[in-house]
Order: structure tokens, then C-alpha cells, then sequence
């Protein structure tokens, strides 16, 4: 026997999981199937499950520790076209009083006259996106499900074997259940094994550094400001965070170093490690103190060779998972998500196959250049600002300078942060799919 999860929520709010016993030899039918249950996965889920599509999600991890509320330090930058895909899909609501709105953005190089500020007001559309802890993005996400009756979560559970022919994908699971669907749908991550397992090759690239990420403590109030600076050792982020009732001021770092200098950063003792922040950071937001834990990832430039292959389809990090230097990785992998979900959806209304090759390549297309153009723009600002030759140097250090007195370049700077330029699916349009 096994544990399948259906969320539902009660009348105070508090999401609730009902555990339904399933016979270990039970065939599943559904429209789609995703691999992981993230956030990725679990935003594809309420996108077709919200138009009354079979959705079943598999999720190696234990269902505790998917409903898991637990704070661990690490928050996600939502941009303005994101926060309308995440409204028309119900998720946002169950966020929304714990988002911080980001109203200005400050990009710099201390030392250098290279420095541009974006200030929301400039543009009638809105905070230029917003800063929520990756806990209480699941929570949403997991009670939107409650609405969601198609949607079914198995977890713990993973896929033994994945056939296709050329009608469906069917999956056994390492219990024995079988499902089958026309469409699988992979949102494991940048590191996903199933990739590898369907033959789809990944190039990696692994930049030496670390990311450095934990909550910081401050005396003055950040005002909706996201500052990054980039130094000759890598890239600094401040975040703005809504306050907790111990520490009214906060704001999220992301600090990406070189592996050896990480380490050494890593090891400092809080008082120490928040004093090392503050040198660099200065005295804008007062005295800094470290606010829990401290977490420290490799960074790695991980690109799938396709979008697709017969009746599957990467999603989110498993196609592309960039350097998270512009706040942007999740936002592409929603906009993933919104396209597929779009196509998906569209196919089913029409009666048509959702994971025949005409869906896959409308997929893939769609999302190719946004992926290719993303990969060059975080990897080309990172190694840019790493490298201190002079005529690198001037050129950043003028071009910063140019953008900061050019109105019409600010402008579509801050239109393409928030992720309102390109083809958008019609949910990033803030319409349902």
C-alpha cells in the first residue's frame, strides 16, 4: 500500500492533508504527469489543475517535509509578470501579506562612478516585483491545491521505469503503481537524474563560486530597496524582507564568492560574518546583525541540449538552471510553466493530443530564446565584473553610467526585470489559462 496526499483547506485556513491508501498494483489515468513537486511542479499543477485537467505529481521527497512550514533562511525574487501568472492561478493570495513589494533597485561597482537606480515610479505598472521566503511561497502553493480537485501529490514516492510509445509515457513507480499520460512534464531541478535517464544530455558549467544566503537584522528600514553590488570577488545582493515580530527590519543576502574565500567567509562566527557584510555594505541600514542560520550553495550553469524529447517536456531548472545574479531563475521557470500550461490547456479544450510532437515543438520554441538569451546575459554579467582588465572595467563602469542618464534605457530595463517584455503566455498577462 501507499500514501497518496490531496490538500484541502479548513475554515480557519489551516491547510489540511488528507493521506488516501491506494492498492500497490492501481493504474493511474491522467492528463499529465509531473516529476517534483516544488515549487516549479506545484505551480504547473494548479495551472491545469485550475481548468479541471487530471494532474497527478510525483515528489521523491515525504509529504511532511513538503507541506514543511519550517523558516530555512532562503527567499525568491517574483517578478511584476510572475505575480500576475501566480494571481491568476490562486497561489498568490495565500502569499501576499508576507510579500515585500521591491520599489527601487540600486546596481553598482563601489569605487566607480558606475551606477544606476530604478525607482518604480518611473513606470505605471506597479512594484517592480517582490521578495517572499521560500517557505511561505510552498505553503501557497500547497493551499491553492485545496481547489484543485484533479490534482493528486504521491509522495514519497519515484519513478521505477518511464516507457513511451507513441501514444503515452507510463511510469511504475519503485511500488509497483502504474500511471499513464500523454504528457510528462520534468521539474526536478537542475540536477534531475530522470534527464540523464530519458537521454537528454545537460552541459554544466561550474563558475568557482558559492552562494552565500541568510537573513540579516537592521537597525533602519530598507524602504523596498534591493541593492546589488559587484565587486572584484563576486556579486552582493541585498533583499528587502517583511519584518517578523523580533526583527522588524530584515533584508535577505545572496553573496557569491569564490569557493575558498566562501568557505573561509562560511566559517566566521555570526558577529564576525555580519561585521564582514557590514564592511562591505556600509551603514545605509544601520548596525547588521545575523538573523538565524547561514546556508551556502555551489553555483552551477546547468542547460539541457532540448526543451523536449517524445511525450516530455523540461521545465524550469531541469531545461535551464542560470547564475542567480539578477534575481531571475525562478521567473524563467515560470515562464516556462505558463507556456506549457497554455499549450497544454489549449490542446485538451480542442480535443487534440497535449504531448504529440506539434505541442512539444510549439513548447519548445517558445521558450528556447528566452532560456538562450538569460543564460547569456547572467553568465556574461558575471564574468564582466570579475574581470578587473582596464578596458573591461571602464566599459561597465560607463555603461552603468550611460544607463543611469538615459530615461528610455532605464525604462526598458526595468520592463524586462519584470518580465513584461516578449511573447508572454496569457497567464504573465494576468488571465487565466
Amino acid at each position: 500500500m501507499r500514501r497518496c496526499l490531496i490538500f484541502e483547506q479548513d475554515r480557519s485556513g489551516v491547510i489540511q492533508s488528507t493521506r488516501v491508501e491506494r492498492n500497490s498494483v492501481q493504474q493511474s489515468r491522467c492528463d499529465i504527469i509531473i516529476l517534483g513537486g516544488g515549487p516549479t511542479g506545484l505551480a504547473l499543477a494548479l495551472a491545469l489543475g485550475g481548468i479541471g485537467a487530471e494532474v497527478l505529481v510525483i515528489e521523491a521527497r515525504p509529504l511532511e517535509q513538503l507541506a514543511d512550514d519550517a523558516h530555512d533562511g532562503r527567499v525568491t525574487a517574483i517578478a511584476a509578470a510572475s505575480q500576475r501568472m501566480l494571481e491568476a492561478i490562486g497561489a498568490w493570495e495565500g502569499m501576499a501579506a508576507q510579500a515585500q513589494p521591491i520599489l527601487d533597485i540600486e546596481v553598482g561597482e563601489p569605487g566607480t562612478i558606475g551606477r544606476v537606480h530604478y525607482d518604480h515610479a518611473e513606470l505605471d505598472e506597479g512594484p517592480l516585483g517582490w521578495i517572499v521566503e521560500n517557505r511561505l511561497i510552498r505553503r501557497a502553493l500547497i493551499a491553492a491545491l485545496a481547489a484543485c480537485p484533479g490534482v493528486t501529490v504521491e509522495a514519497p514516492a519515484r519513478a521505477a521505469t518511464i516507457d513511451r510509445d507513441p501514444s503515452f509515457v507510463r511510469l511504475t513507480l519503485e511500488d509497483g503503481t502504474r500511471a499513464q499520460a500523454p504528457l510528462l512534464a520534468v521539474c526536478e531541478g537542475r540536477f534531475s537524474t530522470t534527464r540523464g535517464r530519458l537521454g537528454i544530455r545537460a552541459r554544466q558549467k561550474r563558475y568557482g563560486q558559492t552562494g552565500i544566503v541568510c537573513t540579516l537584522a537592521h537597525e533602519k528600514p530598507h524602504h523596498g530597496l534591493a541593492v546589488e553590488r559587484f565587486f572584484a570577488d563576486g556579486p552582493f545582493a541585498m533583499l528587502p524582507m517583511i519584518g517578523s515580530a523580533d526583527d522588524p527590519h530584515r533584508s535577505s543576502i545572496v553573496w557569491a564568492l569564490e569557493d575558498g574565500l566562501a568557505a573561509d567567509v562560511g566559517a566566521l562566527a555570526g558577529d564576525a560574518f555580519a561585521a564582514e557584510v557590514q564592511a562591505r555594505f556600509g551603514d545605509m541600514y544601520g548596525r547588521l546583525t545575523l538573523s538565524g542560520r547561514r546556508w551556502s550553495y555551489p553555483l552551477v550553469l546547468v542547460r539541457a541540449e532540448s526543451y523536449t524529447t517524445d511525450r516530455v517536456a523540461l521545465v524550469g531548472d531541469t531545461a535551464c538552471g542560470i547564475h542567480p545574479i539578477a534575481g531571475q531563475g525562478w521567473n524563467l521557470a515560470l515562464r516556462d510553466v505558463a507556456a506549457l500550461a497554455e499549450i497544454t490547456a489549449d490542446r485538451l479544450r480542442l480535443g487534440l493530443d497535449p504531448g504529440d510532437a506539434a505541442a512539444l515543438a510549439a513548447y519548445a520554441g517558445w521558450r528556447r530564446f528566452d532560456g538562450t538569451t538569460l543564460v547569456a546575459v547572467t553568465d556574461g554579467i558575471n564574468g564582466l565584473f570579475a574581470n578587473d582588465v582596464f578596458p573591461l572595467a571602464l566599459a561597465r563602469e560607463t555603461g552603468l553610467a550611460m544607463v543611469e542618464h538615459l530615461p528610455p534605457a532605464k525604462r526598458f530595463f526595468m520592463r524586462h526585470a519584470m518580465g513584461l517584455l516578449g511573447d508572454l503566455p496569457r497567464t504573465m498577462r494576468g488571465a487565466l489559462v
